[in-house]
């Protein structure tokens, strides 16, 4: 099949004519806008999927990323019934998240090898939203940034968020107000194990006075299994669909994936449960 570039599919499903008309549901999701959004480049049928399931993922990215600023805000206020809500919607949107795999891990490497030339060195890599979600999570490097040099307003954005506390520092930090004596400074490195973390969390799941901070606890391993959810589902998919192969970014592909597949996200409430 070739890629020369096609008129996309006819996806206007009741789209108002002239903007601004239309149905109130038209006009308050902006239909019209939303479904001009997709734009395949070749004529391979899989392509459409391809980019309708990956701005899915973007919008669910945004998403994720209001529940966990909320949880922050509320764990600065020492809100914590409102930070374990946010955190149990966030884990509804990864579960979405981790299931939005599903349209694209049956694709064949024919398939996908049909239209990825027009990709061009496109990545799921690149994406801003992305990148700032595993800055919350704590997986930091500021050679990430280096892609958005020539974007100066993502890039003043992605570099605030390396420099800011991540979700897990605003718990460190909560942990500490409670008097459990934990490192809790923000920093913009890639958050390492800490044996003073581990024994605070020890302390947390055996003094009933701490019960409540229990919750939190486990509130956090919902939200980092589904994180370890997300990239063994997106090894697996790469896998199936394109094997060894390096990325189109660059990358190294299904070595790298695996790799960060085996990365505890909040490692100390993993190990923990070793003496627990």
């Amino acid at each position: 099949m070739g890629n020369e570039a096609v008129s996309t599919p006819n996806l206007s499903f009741g789209r108002a004519e002239e903007p601004g008309h239309g149905t109130p549901y038209a006009r308050y999701v902006r239909l019209e806008e939303l479904h001009a959004l997709q734009h395949p480049r070749s004529k391979v049928p899989a392509e459409l999927s391809f980019i309708i399931t990956t701005q899915v993922m973007e919008l669910l990215f945004d998403l994720l990323l209001h529940e966990w600023a909320l949880a922050q805000q509320a764990l600065r206020e020492d809100d914590l019934p409102a930070a374990l809500a946010a955190l149990r919607r966030g884990t509804h949107v990864q579960d979405v998240l981790v299931g939005s795999w599903d349209l694209l891990a049956t694709m064949t490497p024919q398939e996908f090898g049909a239209f990825r030339e027009v990709l061009g060195e496109a990545s799921g890599f690149q994406s801003s939203a992305f990148l700032r979600l595993e800055f919350l999570l704590g997986n930091k490097s500021d050679h990430l940034l280096r892609m958005y040099e020539e974007v100066p307003g993502t890039y003043q954005e992605l570099a605030g968020a390396l420099r800011a506390p991540s979700l897990y520092d605003d718990v460190l930090a909560l942990l500490a107000r409670r008097g459990l004596a934990v490192p809790c400074e923000p920093s913009a490195q890639r958050h390492r194990p800490s044996p003073q973390v581990e024994a605070g969390w020890r302390q947390v799941y055996r003094d009933p006075a701490l019960a409540d901070l229990v919750g939190l606890g486990e509130a956090l391993l919902d939200t980092a299994e589904r994180v370890t959810r997300w990239r063994q589902r997106h090894y697996s998919s790469v896998k199936r669909t394109m094997g060894d192969k390096p990325g189109t970014g660059g990358s190294s592909g299904l070595s790298w994936l695996k790799r960060s597949a085996e990365q505890d996200v909040f490692p100390e409430l993993w190990t923990v449960r070793n003496e627990l």
